[in-house]
This record gives C-alpha cells, structure tokens and sequence, in this order.
C-alpha cells in the first residue's frame, strides 16, 4: 500500500518535464498573486490555445459544434473553459476544478489614517491565517481600482527590485513579556495587522503630513483619490518572487500553492488536449473558496449552470432537461491542495493515511473535520475507475486525509458540485506550511498533477 518516491522512477525525459514545467509555474505563480491577475493570465493562455469567450459566441449567434472551444468568466475573478467533445452534452462532461484566491490581506475601504508620523493602512484578513506569520516581512501591494467615471487602474507596489516594500511591525522582543505569554492565536490581534505605508510629511502640510504624502504619491503616480479605495479592491500580499527550494532544486517556495498549484495543473493539462476528446472537457477556475465559496464568483453561484444552458443553446439541444441530465451525469476532479505529511508535527497525522511531497498526485476520498463533517464522500466506485485511469497511464499517486480523526479538516469545493449529483473527488498536491505567507511544493506532485488531470479530461 506505500507509494513509491516519484523521483527514484524518473527517466531523463521526465525529469526535463518535471524541471520544465516547475519552472514555468514557478514564473506564473511570482508574477500573479490575486484571482484577478491569475484570471488574467488563464485567459491569455486560453485565447492562445484557441479558445473563445462564450459572450462572443452568444452575441453573433455562433452554432457550437465538437471540437470548438470557450471560455467564460465571471467579474474578472473567475473563468470556465470547454472544450466541446464528440459525445452530446447531456451526456455529462469530465470535469477539472479549482480555486484561484489565496489566503491574504485586504485593504478597508476607508483605510488610511496617520499615528505618530507613520502613515497605515487598515487591513482586513481574508481566509484561516496565523497572524503572526504576516508581521516583520516584506509585503507588496497588489490591486484594481475603479474611478468614477468606471476607468479601471491596475496597481503593483513591491514586486520589482526598484520597488518599495510595505509591512507590519512587530513588538520587539525586549518588551514582549504579556505579548509571549499569551496563546498563539492572541499575539497578534486581527485589528493590529495594519500596514505600515510611510513615514515622510509632505512639504507644505501641518496635519497629517505623513498620510498626506501616501495621498500625494498614489495622486502622481496613479491619478487616484482617497475616495477611489471606495471602489477598490487592493490586496496585500508576500512580497517577492518564488523560489526553488532545497539545495537540489526539488520543490518550490512561495506564496499562493493553495490552490494555484492545482490551477495550474489543471490550465497545463487543458493546453495538452490537441484532439477533439470523446467526452466535453470543462475546466473551471473559481474565487472565494477560502471564505466559503460564497458570492457571485464562488462556486456555490450558478455560473456552471448558466454556462452550461448557454452552451446547449448555441448547439441547438437546449432543455431543462439537457442542463440538468449534463450536470448530474458528469464526473469530477475537485482540485485542492493536502496536508504533506510534516514530521516535526507529526502528533497531527495519522501516517499510513497521509499525504508525502514527492510521492505524486493525491487523491483525498474525503476531507471535513471530525466526523466527516461538511465533506463530500466519493463513491468506492468512482475510486476504482480513478485507480484504473492512472495506473494505465503511468501516473505514481498517493491517497490521503486532511490529519487525524479528530485533529482538524479543511474543505473544498467537491461538495457544492456534489449537489448536482455528480461524481466527485478531492484530487491535489501535497503541501507544506499550507495557509503560510510561503508554502513548499515538491516539482514531482506538480508534474504528476499535470499528467493525472489531462489524462482525466480524456479518459473518465
């Protein structure tokens, strides 16, 4: 029942893939830090393989046929892709999803404020963190803001070398006596996680000199007002590149694996498929799953649905009947990362049922916590038809748990699915320090990541 390590069955044509294709996520998941910016670039790359939006199909009437390719997307936070297979749509579809946000920090809308000449910005935190990760660390500014008149500027403050970096101060440890005796989750108060800005007056201003100069530089720089963070959405985020990690370049450190590493996977699979496959592909990428997948942009809206009637339209089989016999009879792959198996806290695990980085694609029959709570549970049949496709293709996978019994859980988007009733299961990359400013993949999961979702869309 042990997996092997992926890497002692690597030839030298998969290790160049494997080296190859970390280092290409590597420079997409640096450059890309917001659902935004990472739907941005899904969309580029789809347009390159030949996809076209959905809007632009409906709107000239367009008659979809096997073999084409759309996209949708949602606000700018979220996009849909299919690739129209041989098989009619009723038939149900294989599909691959993940979530692009990652656990981060939000400007206030009403953020700035001056104390005792430094210049903040208030914050609030977006998904489970530790606070106290997110303090005496360089943080970059990332965002999209929207005038009045509904022109839209883009903003990236801390990514380039000649940037400036912002942060969060901590006590220092001479006076954090009361600070150090408290638990862990109390050392660093929610409302304390405001981000230092700057600490200059600006020539010519007597009250608030300082928080005028933050005012004076966004003015000059990006012709916005201080009532423009209104209508903003800046993010605040770990500065810097990702980096190889380990001293044999075997993993990858950075900020956002949850769950752009599978976002990825899932992107590079789709780019892979060069025949009409026998059953629609859909690949989905959505928003607002580390806060429970709510809103408009989070799975639990109604954007598979709509975009599945507007397909079925423009094929001309639009029914009722056809989007729901298309949901319900389809399979999928609920892409999220898992707990890597860490032994400095291995009290938490429960080994034989763990997760190991190195070890390949993962396949979680269930997360939630305790008691199954708020799972989805994939059908024993459904596993048998898995284990089938990636042993005939090669893939090295493991199965795992999300910890010990009674240690904790995480969710995913596989139940809201679920609701459809169709077919699904966890499926993901092994982390560690998941939730963490910089969280550690190993390159081989990503690799076997790729090769189990493409052979997924072609197969299940």
């Amino acid at each position: 029942m042990e997996r092997p390590n992926a890497w002692k069955e690597y030839t030298e044509e998969n290790l160049k893939l494997v080296r190859e294709i970390g280092e290409e996520y590597r420079g997409m998941i640096s450059r890309n830090k917001t659902e935004r910016e990472w739907t941005n670039e899904i969309v580029r790359r789809l347009e390159e393989a030949g996809y076209i939006s959905l809007q632009t199909a409906i709107l000239e009437n367009r008659v979809l046929k096997a073999g084409d390719k759309v996209y949708e997307t949602r606000m700018g936070k979220a996009v849909l892709a299919f690739y129209l297979g041989q098989e009619p749509l009723e038939k149900g579809m294989n599909i691959v999803g993940a979530h692009i946000d990652s656990p981060r920090l939000d400007l206030k809308q009403n953020p700035l404020y001056e104390d005792t000449d430094l210049a903040y910005a208030d914050t609030h935190y977006y998904g489970g963190i530790k606070k106290y990760q997110w303090v005496a660390r360089p943080l970059a500014l990332h965002g999209v803001v929207v005038r009045k008149d509904g022109s839209t500027v883009e903003l990236v403050i801390g990514e380039k070398d000649e940037d400036p970096v912002v942060g969060i101060s901590d006590l220092l440890i001479h006076l954090s006596h009361e600070q150090m005796e408290k638990k862990l989750a109390e050392g660093i108060s929610g409302e304390n996680l405001d981000v230092i800005l700057a600490g200059q007056p600006l020539d010519g201003k007597e009250k608030d000199a300082v928080r005028e100069m933050v005012l004076h530089l966004l003015k000059e720089s990006y012709g916005l007002e201080e009532e423009d963070f209104i209508s903003a959405e800046i993010e605040v985020v770990p500065a810097g590149p990702a980096r190889d990690f380990g001293l044999d370049r075997s993993m990858i450190l950075g900020y956002g694996h949850d769950d752009r590493v599978c976002s990825y996977a899932e992107l590079k699979a789709l780019e892979g498929l060069k025949e009409t496959p026998r059953t629609t592909v859909c690949g989905m990428f959505v928003d607002k799953e580390e806060i429970g997948s709510v809103g408009a942009t989070g799975m639990r809206a109604n954007y598979l649905e709509n975009a599945v009637a507007e397909i079925l339209n423009l094929t001309g089989e639009y029914s009722e009947l056809k989007v729901r016999r298309a949901l319900q009879n389809s399979r999928m792959l609920s892409c999220d990362v898992s707990a890597g198996y860490d032994p400095l806290y291995a009290s938490v695990f429960e080994k034989k049922n763990s997760a190991f980085l190195g070890r390949g694609v993962c396949f979680n029959k269930y997360t939630g916590s305790r008691g199954k709570s708020g799972s989805n549970d994939a059908n024993a049949e459904f596993m048998g038809k898995l284990r089938s496709i990636m042993d005939r293709n090669g893939i090295r996978w493991q199965t795992a748990e999300l910890g010990k019994v009674d240690a904790g859980g995480g969710g995913t988007i596989a139940y809201i699915c679920a609701l459809y009733g169709m077919e699904v299961i966890d499926s993901g990359v092994a982390v560690l320090s998941m939730h963490a400013p910089a969280e550690i993949i190993s390159k081989a999961d990503l690799y076997e990541a790729v090769m189990a979702y493409r052979a997924f869309m072609l197969e299940a």
